[in-house]
């Protein structure tokens, strides 16, 4: 992939739609109930915790990025920093992470067909969308990011609608038809703000950090971003303030319009107000956008899935698996694509056989996953400060130190993964799926 080119067709406000789109999914429209209960209204200073920490992350991640526009995503960068076996597995960590992403987004697909669909076998819609998505992500880089500009727009008109219809039932205290006043006072009446005590506000970190996975997939549209020293920057200043507001300023307000402690765990609390309120089709107007949200995760995921794919296989030994990351006459890595559609693909075959939890499951294994890629940028990051210190550009706010408290934080989620059962099993598969990446990376070059 060496002598190839990526056609830089991305414009800003792909990269940003992108990103914030690919943050913004079914943990927040569906999974928001359980966090909620979780932490009761110290969800919201969870999330501002944790959305300053990625932007400490996506700030390190933006000033590797442009040390080197010859860089093709942010495993180059960890490949100098930290050599070739821990961006080798790092790499093939990303790439299982995304496969397990979209399998388990996939199955989600089916699922929410059965709403209006309710004779249809769960497998047909969620590989009928994943093959929509292959042909779309095999033509030009352009197509796919004109696609997940407009299905990410869908998800934050969305929550804006929402925000606004909340902020004016708050502001005439409107009451629903269970009796409840909306109200701010909502936020301290029922427990305090930390209603469920500090390890109800610590276990809550895990699905904080799931609803901030992929936030890093800017560092995947390095070689293909339109003006990059521009773009980049733009795109990495503005995503997690504008996150932060969707996720905070969506949760406050239905915690607002409905006292924390009566939201249903196991269901949309988006649901729940659009159907207080009234609006007919509550329930099919969520559907279409949780629908919108699992498509675009899957399509986010074949983007970098075929990126990943591609790049780790450039510099293989053996001429036939080099072949993989070659670029189309379109400039995109059709059979990394391709490959990468045909294991996500396997997961309509395992619905026919395997319940859904085992991909909930999975999809744990990879975000904790992501807790060690996030880590392994940072490390990349505090290597170069100190290889390069008079040469930075687009500097990271207060680093090194800055560095150093994501590290801690991440050590903090990993330990918080410790106290409950079944996030303790999903790190230690984790652990030893990396264990085997960092034997099988013992048959790279060492540089």
């Amino acid at each position: 992939m060496a002598e190839q080119q990526f056609t830089r067709k991305l414009k800003s406000r792909h990269i940003q739609l992108m990103a914030l789109g690919g943050t913004i999914g079914t943990g927040l429209f569906l999974g928001s109930g359980k966090a909620i209960r979780a932490a009761g209204p110290a969800i919201l200073l969870a999330y501002l915790i944790t959305g300053i920490i990625c932007f400490g992350i996506m700030r390190a991640l933006g000033e590797l990025l442009l040390s080197d526009l010859k860089y093709h995503s942010f495993m180059d960068a960890i490949r100098d920093y930290l050599g070739n076996r821990v961006s080798f597995v790092m790499g093939w960590a990303y790439w299982v992470c995304w496969l397990a992403l979209a399998m388990a987004e996939i199955t989600a697909i089916g699922l929410y067909f059965q709403l209006w669909f309710p004779t249809v076998p769960q497998w047909v819609p969620g590989l009928v969308t994943l093959v929509i998505l292959l042909g779309l992500n095999l033509m030009t880089v352009s197509t796919f990011g004109e696609l997940e500009f407009w299905f990410a727009l869908i998800k934050i008109l969305a929550i804006i609608i929402l925000i606004v219809i909340g902020a004016i039932l708050v502001g005439v205290h409107f009451h629903s038809a269970s009796g409840y006043v909306a109200t701010p006072a909502n936020l301290i009446n029922n427990g305090g703000f930390f209603a469920t005590g500090t390890k109800g506000f610590m276990l809550s970190f895990q699905m904080v950090v799931f609803a901030f996975v992929g936030i890093e997939m800017v560092g995947v549209t390095a070689a293909e971003a339109e003006k990059p020293k521009i773009v980049i920057p733009k795109a990495i200043n503005g995503i997690p303030v504008r996150i932060m507001l969707f996720y905070i300023g969506a949760l406050a307000v239905i915690m607002c319009i409905y006292p924390w402690s009566k939201l249903s765990p196991n269901n949309s609390p988006f649901v729940l107000v659009f159907r207080d309120i009234g609006l007919p089709g509550a329930a099919s107007i969520v559907n279409f956008v949780v629908i919108t949200a699992a498509a675009s995760a899957c399509n986010s995921s074949l983007y970098t899935t075929g990126r990943m794919l591609a790049e780790l296989t450039s510099t293989a030994h053996r001429p036939e698996i080099r072949k993989i990351g070659r670029l189309s006459k379109r400039s995109v890595p059709a059979t990394a694509i391709l490959i990468s559609a045909v294991v996500i693909g396997i997961a309509a075959i395992l619905n026919l056989v395997m319940p859904e939890g085992v991909f909930t499951f999975v999809s744990s294994i990879a975000t904790t996953s992501f807790l060690f890629i996030w880590g392994a940028i940072i490390l990349a990051h505090i290597r170069y400060i100190r290889q390069h210190s008079d040469k930075r550009t687009f500097k990271m706010p207060g680093a090194p130190f800055t560095d150093y408290v994501i590290l801690i934080f991440l050590l903090v989620v990993l330990g918080v993964l410790c106290m409950e059962k079944q996030t303790l099993i999903a790190l230690l598969l984790t652990l030893g799926w990396f264990a085997i990446l960092t034997v099988a990376s013992f048959t790279q070059k060492k540089e």
